[in-house]
């Protein structure tokens, strides 16, 4: 493996007990070239042709205050695959707040457990005194790598195969965009949504293949509200209006406490495309982190996604002290989601819904080519008991009911696994599942290649990779095709 280190960063932090600043949670400060990566086992394959994007959180200036995994710096990790070949390269999102805190060479804004008095300077988002750290997601669009922030940022662009910094977003309006915008393949159109402290709450909007908004309308709202995530099918996007949000009285106090607010609705907003009359359907009460995806059937709109039975868990009994309510936030066997369908009848106006799996599941992917269609092939993950770390993946086949799975080793822990056709791939789970792993028992890293029609059968190639890398959220695959310059 031939490596190319590049300068390092001024960093300010210190060793820590912080359940979240260690293990597979360890910040990884240094940014890398790497070639000729070391095959461990198996052969990279000759029908894979792209690259792999993932996002990750990496504190990397001493907290104010007590620290949550998603304040870190935004990192991007990237493996380009090619002719039977694959290089590796990582980069920070240099964003507006990264780049203050290098030259303060020290933490500027608190964190997401923190009062925002901490805040040394105003902040982003609809939260309002956090840094945009570009740290949640990556999409690729108009042919550019985009990151994103949970509490609706900036949006930063990089170029997918070099990770050259291209900064800000032009189109992203002042509030804004949501952690996870959506790409339309078929029409590379990307959908997405925003929120705020002040009315209307909720806009949309549509960006265009060209890279320039088409479409940005309001979405009015009650009050202020915490979505995350969104889904679209050939013709509409799905927004929601969720009862788990910060407490009104508190907020008035500038305390951003979340809650479980009782005797409300889950609420869907059925929003065609490029605008029109949005349709409100209402359903059991819940919170969803992410969808996985919906389409149009008949009078019915379909969507698939993952229903939190307790979105707002009892603190752990076990946790460190100081971070039990932290950690059950984080813990997906506390709040259990579960993969999940609501049925939205246009002509009728009613919900049904119901789960899919009683599994707990979370962070699904799909074959991109089928997203906004009807489909048949899912990949969720499996998580570790008591952290945010995934053990493994499940496999449904939601035409027959039918599941398989892949379980790591005790202490390697995966990343959020996007589906790879292969070149000229006609089934639709013809292609790999792709994931880099972080094996605590080695302190080593790696990315591994999943036949996904056989996952259970383990990976048919794990590459090396130069470092160690830190845990993080969600990841991308992103074809040859759809990269500028490639």
């Amino acid at each position: 493996m031939k490596v190319e280190r590049l300068a390092p960063v001024v960093t300010s932090l210190l060793p820590s007990n912080h359940p979240y600043l260690n293990g597979a949670w360890t910040p990884l400060h240094e940014e890398v070239n790497a070639t000729e990566l070391e095959v461990i086992s198996g052969a990279i394959p000759t029908d894979l042709d792209g690259v792999y994007l993932r996002n990750t959180e990496n504190q990397v200036q001493q907290p104010l205050g007590r620290f949550h995994p998603f304040d870190g710096d935004g990192m991007i990790h990237q493996i380009d695959f090619k002719n039977g070949q694959a290089s590796y390269r990582n980069r920070f999102v240099r964003t507006r707040g990264f780049q203050a805190e290098q030259e303060a060479a020290g933490s500027l804004w608190g964190g997401l457990a923190d009062p925002v008095q901490l805040a040394k300077r105003p902040g982003w988002g609809a939260h309002g005194s956090l840094k945009d750290s570009s740290s949640t997601d990556v999409v690729v669009h108009a042919g550019k790598a985009l990151s994103t922030f949970y509490q609706c940022g900036e949006g930063y662009r990089l170029d997918p195969l070099t990770l050259e910094q291209e900064g800000l977003e032009s189109w992203v309006p002042i509030d804004g965009i949501s952690a996870h915008p959506k790409v339309d393949e078929a029409t590379g159109e990307l959908m997405f949504f925003n929120y705020s402290k002040h009315a209307p709450y909720m806009h949309y909007g549509v960006v265009g293949p060209d890279n320039r908004l088409k479409t940005y309308i309001p979405i009015p709202l009650p009050g202020p509200r915490l979505p995350h995530d969104m889904a679209f099918t050939t013709n509409y996007s799905i927004l929601n209006d969720l009862p788990v949000f910060w407490d009104a009285k508190l907020l008035e106090r500038n305390i951003h406490a979340v809650r479980l607010h009782e005797g409300i609705p889950s609420r869907f907003a059925i929003v065609p495309r490029h605008g029109g009359e949005i349709r409100w359907f209402e359903a059991a009460p819940t919170y969803v982190l992410h969808w996985l995806n919906a389409y149009e059937e008949g009078d019915e709109i379909i969507l698939d996604g993952y229903f939190q039975e307790d979105p707002t868990p009892q603190p752990h009994k076990e946790a460190p002290p100081g971070f039990e309510h932290m950690m059950a936030y984080l813990d997906e066997h506390s709040f259990k989601p579960k993969l999940h369908r609501w049925r939205f009848n246009l002509k009728t106006g009613e919900t049904t819904e119901g789960h899919l799996d009683d599994r707990i599941l979370e962070f699904g992917m799909i074959n991109a080519r089928y997203a906004g269609r009807k489909y048949r092939y899912a990949y969720s993950t499996v998580a570790e008991v008591g952290w945010f770390l995934f053990r493994g993946f499940v496999k449904h086949d939601l035409e027959t009911g039918e599941s398989s799975q892949f379980i790591l080793p005790e202490g390697v822990y995966a990343s959020e696994a996007p589906f790879c056709p292969r070149i000229g791939a006609v089934d639709e789970d013809d292609g790999y599942l792709v994931s880099f792993l972080t094996d605590e028992n080695a302190g080593t890293s790696e990315c591994i290649l999943l036949d996904a029609k056989d996952i259970a059968a383990g990976p048919v190639c794990r590459i090396r990779l130069p470092h160690k890398l830190c845990s993080g959220t969600h990841a991308v695959w992103a074809p040859r095709d759809m990269l500028a310059g490639a």
